[in-house]
């Protein structure tokens, strides 16, 4: 179920149009229930965000999932002193994208946080997405995926910080809260910052 402290600004039926691309960040198994480090109802936007990625394939507009591709040792695994335990080790089944997650031909993979010393929860940070995004003339960014209160706030934050218009896809995220009302409170971050919150019903779908 949505939070109720989440803001949503009225935008009517939106016309996806040239300069929208999407990104999904990090939605992968260690994520899901199940997985190392579990965020509760990941796997519920499976189908949901399988929804927008047909959606943007469908217009022959741009497409980008990151995901976390760790050494064995990276700096943010307990092992080292961080705060995780080991998840999304590179090559790993943990590391792999969700299960009945509908990924397009032509989608492009970003890969972060593959330097053991170096912590990366956007995917613009040590990555190319900035650069392809650019070559590709994108003015609006559409972002789901896991989790609301890390990757996908970091994402947001950078993208605008960036120029960007961000666009959160409301009813494809999930958060961590690892502490009560984590979620709720990078959705507050994400509005103030001015990214816009929609769903598939505001894009008619």
């Amino acid at each position: 179920m949505p939070s109720p402290s989440r803001t949503t600004i009225p935008m009517g039926k939106m016309t996806l149009e040239d300069g929208n691309a999407l990104l999904i960040v990090d939605l992968q198994r260690d994520f899901l229930p199940g997985g190392s480090v579990p965020v509760a109802g990941g796997d519920a936007i499976v189908p949901v965000v399988s929804r927008y990625l047909a959606t943007w394939s469908a217009h022959g507009m741009p497409i980008f999932l990151s995901r976390c591709w760790h050494p064995p040792d990276h700096c943010s695994f307990r092992a080292r002193g961080g705060p995780w335990p080991a998840h999304c080790v590179a090559g790993t089944p943990g590391a792999e994208f969700a299960p009945g997650l509908e990924i397009p031909a032509g989608a492009v993979v970003v890969s972060k946080a593959t330097e053991p010393d170096r912590e990366a929860y956007s995917a613009f940070d040590g990555t190319d997405l900035d650069g392809r995004l650019r070559r590709l003339g994108t003015t609006q960014l559409f972002v789901g995926g896991l989790a609301t209160d890390s990757g996908v706030l970091a994402t947001v934050r950078d993208a605008i910080e960036r120029g960007y218009t961000a666009i959160v896809l409301g009813d494809a995220i999930r958060a961590v809260d690892a502490t009560p009302g984590d979620g709720a409170a990078a959705e507050r971050t994400m509005d103030e910052l001015g990214a816009r919150l929609i769903s598939l019903e505001t894009l008619g779908l």
